[in-house]
């Protein structure tokens, strides 16, 4: 009776948790990975000129670095993708606290169509085309930003796209595992970038239009 109690778990037992047990362990892995993999441009691609700057909306600390990032360009043109239709410039201003020069303003357009990282990829690609860009800077947030590369480099494989990576204050990204709010966001993000990645490997028929290439 003894002996029964302590006997080794089945072998069938034993193969079956090893199978659910894997996807889980290779997806934490993949997990940290994507929390400690921010893309980032080197230090000469950050400092070269671009068409556009495209800011995906979801944070204010987006909008500023994009404002600031078009003020030290001379003729680039700025972008914001995801914005809801009832929203208009001069409220974008009055919520930064900032209203921009006229002729800076001048340089903004507004995106309305997209609702997701996916319609933003697809906004700004008819954007940048219809604009003849091609070299783009993508701004938005660090933990978001490996999954809108993806999206846009699938809609515009023939563009320059240089990441501009912001960090928002809530989000500490450095030490996630402490913080239940960011692990929990880093989480769903990683995830939905898988959702993302299978989608874009099974086939979906990216824009390839002739482009300027610089």
């Amino acid at each position: 009776m003894a002996r029964s109690l302590f006997r080794r778990p089945a072998r069938p037992v034993l193969i079956l948790s090893g199978v659910l047990l894997l996807p889980l362990l290779a997806w934490s892995m993949g997990l940290i990975w994507y929390a400690a993999a921010t893309p980032t441009p080197s230090a000469e691609e950050a400092a070269r000129p671009v068409d556009a700057i495209v800011v995906l909306t979801g944070g204010s600390e987006r909008l500023r670095v994009g404002l600031d990032l078009l003020q030290g360009t001379t003729d680039a043109e700025l972008f914001i993708t995801g914005v809801p239709v009832a929203v208009t410039a001069d409220d974008l201003w009055r919520a930064l606290a900032r209203q921009p020069p006229p002729a800076l303003a001048a340089r903004v357009t507004l995106g309305h169509a997209a609702a997701d990282t996916l319609g933003n990829a697809e906004e700004t690609a008819a954007w940048a085309r219809a604009r003849g860009h091609g070299s783009l800077k993508v701004v938005t947030a660090a933990y978001h930003m490996r999954r809108a590369l993806l999206e846009f480099r699938h809609e515009m494989p023939n563009r320059r796209l240089v990441p501009h990576p912001v960090y928002p204050p809530h989000v500490k990204q450095d030490e996630w595992w402490r913080f239940p709010g960011t692990a929990a966001l880093l989480a769903g993000e990683y995830t939905k970038y898988l959702v993302a990645l299978a989608r874009v490997h099974l086939g979906r028929s990216p824009d390839r239009s002739t482009t300027i290439n610089d």
